[in-house]
Parts: structure tokens; C-alpha cells; sequence
């Protein structure tokens, strides 16, 4: 994957926004308070509020009955926090360094920080329209720019090792949009990570765009095939859509090294059965009360193995097939892409093959 967005007049550019590429400048500043910064930034901006999450509250509150005394306080809450936040992180950089500061919509917050900054001696740009103007052209850029790359999706059933391929690929040199990593979710009834709650949405709009928008538009990107949404994470239509139109590639793998593949990828789940089984209930509509009873039954005996095995044939692996033929390209009778394990070695082979392939 290229490191720099691919130089192109249709590919979305923060020149759109009346600045420099991001990465251009040697630090890009989030003037928002840290609540804001938090739900939604620039990728690579760092927070250095003009008032943290108390005081812009607070200043909020006694700006509704007396402006006069708010901007009293707002400007020495201001004053105080740039003092340590030049005294903390911009005494390292170079007089020659161009920095970018934005707040919500480029107003106040962005203009006590680049006066700030010129009075010492830095170019500064501010971003015109603050963050509300780089979300437009997130979201504007999100409906445009995946109908201009070629993605190839790959397909196959619960612990085949789609993800895991990916990766290979990408040590391949390959494209690649992980978009479970973006999400930090697997996907599924079951793919809440412990401990990694998930961005939100428009942080994840965020991370996606500058993803994409490195990709080359002449070469492949390699995606796992995905549903609308990835847990509480909606995928924007015009990258359904685009994945949508393709014929993917159906990958398979032995039973075994898929139940040894869901055992290392949900630990949590080969430690206590019985809260996957739990985690499931909501699965009975569709699979009857016998099939559960009897996940429960291997959960309590702790038949780990079996148990993975059991769910995906009776409900992962009918369900991913009867998705995948209502939702995709029907495949031209291509037979599908068996791996013959799914350790390290043998995906980098496959990876290795599928590069080759792609390249004809």
C-alpha cells in the first residue's frame, strides 16, 4: 500500500479545504476540547484545547446569561492552557516548521492559537470552516472515491482465515482494507473485542477515508466481504455498493485449522463456553431451541472443539453462503481458493499465489 495519497486531480485532497496535504505539516492542531477531539479528529492531529472539557462547559453555561463575564473567563482559561501547551510540545519544534491549527467551525478557539503561533515566529495556516468543513468533505468523499477503486473481495465461511490472508497480502505488498481493524469488531454476533470498545462513527469515516485515499485506482483492493454494518459501525453506501458489484473469491479451509483459527482469535470464548452459548441466544429464532440446547450441553462439558464446530456448520457456514449469494456478484463457476492450512507459511503462499493471479 502507498504511504502518500496517489497524486490524482479526482482523488479527495485537503487542497478541497483550502490547506496543504496533512502530513505536510510538521504538526497539525485540534484547538477542540478533548470530548470533541475524541468522537471525531483529523488523522495525525494532536489536542491541544484552548479549554479542556470542564471549562468549555463552564463557559458555555455563563455565556447564556452574562457573555461579558464568559469571555472573561474563557480568555483566561485560554491563555493559561496555550502557555503550557507551547511550554510542553511547541518549544520543540523548528522556527521553519508550517503547523495547521483547526477548531469546530476555524473561528475563536483557531484564532488564539495561530495569533499565538505567528507572534513567536511559525507559518500557520487555519483550516477554513474548522472540523464542520473537513467532516463535510469526509462524508463528501466517502460517496465519490470508492466508485473509483477496483476492489476484490474475498469471500468464505466463519474462521477460513479471511482476515489472517489479508494481512499476508498486505506483507505482499498488496492493497488492503481491513475494515474489522478499522471497526474493531469481527463482524459477527460474536466479534466484540474485549477490552477495545469501538471508535465512533465518525471517527471511523475518518480512518476509512485516509485509508482509501492512498490506494492506487489502477492496482486491486483486496477487502474481506462484509455486511452493511460491522457491529454499531455503518459502512458508507458507496463502499457497500462498490464491494457489492464484485465477483468475490471464495476461500476454504480444513475444519480442523478453522476451529484452531476461532480458538486463537476468540480466547475468551474457548475459556468459557458457556458465555458464547449466552452470547448466542439471540441465534434461536433461526436455529430452533434442540440446536441451542445442544450448544449449551457442549458448552457445560466443555467440548470446546466440538462446539466451535457445531455452531459454524450448523448456523455460520449456511448463513455466510446464503449472504453471500443475495448480496454479491454470482461467480462465473471459478472453483473456489482452498488453503491448505492457516499458519503463517502456508498463507504467505497463498498470498504469493493470489498476487501472481491478480497481476495477469
Amino acid at each position: 500500500m502507498s504511504q502518500d495519497p496517489v497524486p490524482d486531480d479526482q482523488t479527495p485532497h485537503p487542497g478541497q479545504l483550502g490547506v496543504q496535504e496533512f502530513a505536510q505539516y510538521a504538526r497539525v492542531i485540534d484547538a477542540r476540547s478533548p470530548h470533541e477531539y475524541e468522537e471525531d479528529h483529523i488523522p495525525g492531529a494532536i489536542n491541544l484545547p484552548v479549554v479542556d472539557d470542564a471549562e468549555y462547559a463552564e463557559v458555555g453555561t455563563l455565556h447564556r446569561t452574562d457573555p461579558h463575564a464568559a469571555y472573561l473567563i474563557g480568555s483566561q482559561y485560554a491563555l493559561r492552557n496555550i502557555a503550557r501547551h507551547v511550554g510542553e510540545v511547541i518549544a520543540r519544534h523548528r522556527p521553519s516548521d508550517r503547523l495547521l491549527v483547526y477548531c469546530f467551525r476555524g473561528g475563536k478557539r483557531s484564532r488564539i492559537w495561530a495569533e499565538t503561533l505567528r507572534t513567536i515566529g511559525f507559518r500557520v495556516d487555519v483550516l477554513p470552516g474548522g472540523w464542520k468543513n473537513y467532516r463535510r468533505w469526509v462524508r463528501e468523499s466517502l460517496e465519490q472515491l470508492p466508485a473509483r477503486l477496483r476492489f476484490q473481495v474475498i469471500s468464505g465461511p466463519t474462521g477460513c482465515g479471511k482476515t489472517r490472508l489479508l494481512h499476508a497480502l498486505r506483507d505482499q505488498g498488496a492493497q488492503v482494507l481491513d475494515l474489522e481493524g478499522l471497526a474493531h469488531h469481527r463482524g459477527s454476533l460474536l466479534g466484540a473485542l474485549p477490552g477495545d470498545p469501538q471508535p465512533s462513527q465518525k471517527w471511523f469515516d475518518s480512518q476509512l477515508l485516509d485509508v482509501l485515499r492512498r490506494f492506487d485506482p489502477a492496482r486491486p483492493v483486496w477487502v474481506e466481504a462484509e455486511s452493511k454494518k460491522i457491529g454499531n459501525l455503518q459502512l458508507p453506501q458507496a463502499l457497500h455498493d462498490a464491494m457489492h458489484r464484485t465477483v468475490p473469491l471464495q476461500v476454504l479451509a480444513p475444519m480442523a485449522a478453522r476451529v484452531q483459527l476461532l480458538k486463537e482469535d476468540y480466547p475468551h470464548y474457548a475459556a468459557d463456553p458457556l458465555a458464547m452459548v449466552a452470547r448466542l441466544q439471540p441465534l434461536k429464532p433461526l436455529v430452533g431451541g434442540e440446536e441451542l440446547a445442544r450448544w449449551q450441553a457442549l458448552a457445560e462439558q466443555h467440548r470446546v472443539d466440538e462446539l466451535f464446530e457445531r455452531v459454524m456448520v450448523a448456523h455460520y457456514d449456511p448463513c455466510y453462503a446464503r449472504s453471500t449469494r443475495r448480496h454479491y456478484a454470482q461467480d462465473d463457476g471459478a472453483p473456489p481458493f482452498e488453503l491448505e492450512g492457516l499458519d503463517a507459511d502456508s498463507l504467505a503462499e497463498a498470498a504469493r499465489t493470489l498476487m501472481t493471479r491478480s497481476e495477469r
